[in-house]
């Protein structure tokens, strides 16, 4: 059967201090080059807090980059509980092709659960040195390249790990990852469809690259919370969950960040306050056990510490401890209680992004133009032409595809708001959901903010028109090189 949805109720019905909720949020806004895209907070499973920044919505898929490595521990969790394998299989064990070619005996002794703690040996990300070593076969170049130490004894974090645990996965059931965890979780929690970006041997990546709602990523963060309990079922060994978010490896001064360097389980981080799941700019599923609380945002952030000083400076004191009856939150009872919801149900109504910085309006000397603009950057090359006049402006934005072939994007612009689109791609039609915002520096400039809506990527385009350039940058770097249409949730 279908999840039944997530309860809904108020902060101070489930003993929060809604208070600390809106001071948490007044707080990612206010850090520099943060931009907060979602979020949700459960106590006591039920939701007392959500709210998206507009052109962000509550059914968009959205990239979870690293985030994704949850999901590919669930899978891990549940094949071990099958018995298809064991944490102590030696990772060579499941790919005999390469017996004859692996000799280094530190490799020989990789474990699977060396890879699932992101302790392979190495003492650096093993994701370059792997793909120079062999292009084509990520598994095989990873374990070409000698570990530094003894499995199990030093924390790197190292994507082909990941990797390399969903191709094990792979091969023993006969599935993508999607497909495996899709009637064994995916379905009982309530997750809808999902997207996973494959790499060209078409194996879902694994460490990274699953688009999924916000909710998607709190009813994970819940399941965990419950010991893998789940509407009276159990879809994970509680066992697994245990060893899964406890500390399997010391990463002290490893990393600089307080939250980066408290021990990492079976593809979790502890931390100061329970134990996450993240992923590249923001993206957190956070679990606390002691306020029996869930808290899933997603956002484009430099700096993700910045996120978790919030939460540990707002969001744990409102929470309270996990055995706090269900009462209106300490010093906020009666009506000052129901004050302090409708307070934050106010303050999460109607978020928005910040729109391109300028005026709103064109200036009013301003003729038609008409213009041919080439800019490019590292990550995407593009041609922009800009026309309109009065208030109708467009941008087209041509760029190619991964073999050269050209396509064009022709963006209406808002000199309002967020304008939502979803104008076709050439040669194909295939929607690719963003939203724009345009504004007038002066007379000659016009910046365009474009925000690509399944990522946390915002590319921000200025075009002078009598010089007939145009300079872009990017808030939050796409990590994977591609053309502009591919910066989407990948189509099935």
């Amino acid at each position: 059967m279908p999840s039944a949805p997530l309860p809904r109720t108020t902060p101070s019905a489930q003993g929060v201090d809604a208070r600390g909720v809106v001071a948490f949020v007044d707080a990612l806004e206010r850090v520099p080059r943060l931009e907060p895209h979602s979020l949700m907070v459960l106590r006591h499973g039920h939701v007392v807090a959500e709210g998206w920044w507009a052109p962000y919505a509550p059914d968009r898929l959205h990239l979870l980059y690293s985030l994704s490595k949850t999901f590919t521990a669930c899978a891990l969790g549940l094949a071990v509980a099958e018995g298809r394998l064991g944490l102590d299989d030696t990772v060579i064990s499941h790919f005999p092709e390469l017996d004859g070619e692996i000799t280094d005996p530190r490799t020989r002794r990789i474990r699977v659960r060396h890879l699932a703690a992101m302790a392979s040996g190495h003492r650096v990300e093993q994701l370059d040195a792997a793909l120079a070593t062999d292009p084509k076969n990520l598994v095989r170049g990873f374990l070409l390249n000698p570990p530094d130490a003894e499995p199990g004894t030093v924390f790197a974090y190292s994507q082909p790990c990941t990797y390399t645990l969903a191709a094990i996965l792979g091969r023993l059931t006969g599935e993508s990852l999607t497909g495996y965890l899709r009637p064994r979780l995916l379905d009982p929690l309530g997750i809808g469809p999902v997207a996973w970006v494959r790499d060209a041997s078409g194996q879902e990546l694994g460490y990274s690259g699953l688009h999924a709602t916000t909710e998607d990523i709190a009813r994970i963060g819940q399941l965990h919370l419950q010991r893998g309990s789940w509407e009276g079922r159990q879809l994970l060994p509680a066992s697994w969950v245990e060893q899964a978010t406890s500390r399997q490896v010391d990463n002290t001064g490893v990393m600089d960040n307080p939250d980066w360097q408290r021990g990492y389980g079976f593809q979790f981080w502890m931390q100061r306050h329970g134990y996450r799941g993240d992923g590249a700019f923001g993206q957190f599923c956070l679990v606390l056990p002691e306020q029996d609380a869930v808290v899933a945002l997603t956002a484009a952030a430099e700096d993700m510490q910045a996120v978790l000083d919030a939460a540990w400076a707002h969001l744990v004191p409102a929470l309270g401890g996990r055995t706090e009856p269900q009462r209106p939150a300490e010093g906020v009872a009666g009506d000052a209680g129901a004050d302090a919801d409708a307070a934050l149900v106010a303050r999460l109504t109607g978020l928005v992004l910040p729109r391109a910085a300028g005026g709103a309006r064109p200036p009013a000397a301003t003729a038609e133009a008409w213009g041919r603009f080439v800019g490019r950057s590292p990550q995407t090359p593009l041609t922009v032409a800009v026309h309109g006049a009065g208030d109708a402006w467009h941008v087209r934005v041509d760029t190619p595809d991964a073999d050269g072939t050209p396509l064009s994007l022709d963006l209406p612009l808002s000199l309002d708001g967020w304008q939502e689109a979803a104008p076709p791609t050439e040669p194909d039609g295939v929607p690719l959901p963003l939203a724009t915002s345009a504004a007038w520096a002066d007379v000659d400039t016009l910046r365009v903010d474009v925000v690509l809506v399944e990522t946390p990527h915002r590319l921000l385009l200025t075009c002078h028109l009598a010089a007939g350039t145009v300079t872009m940058e990017w808030h939050t770097t796409p990590l994977w090189n591609g053309p502009l249409h591919e910066q989407r949730a990948p189509l099935a």
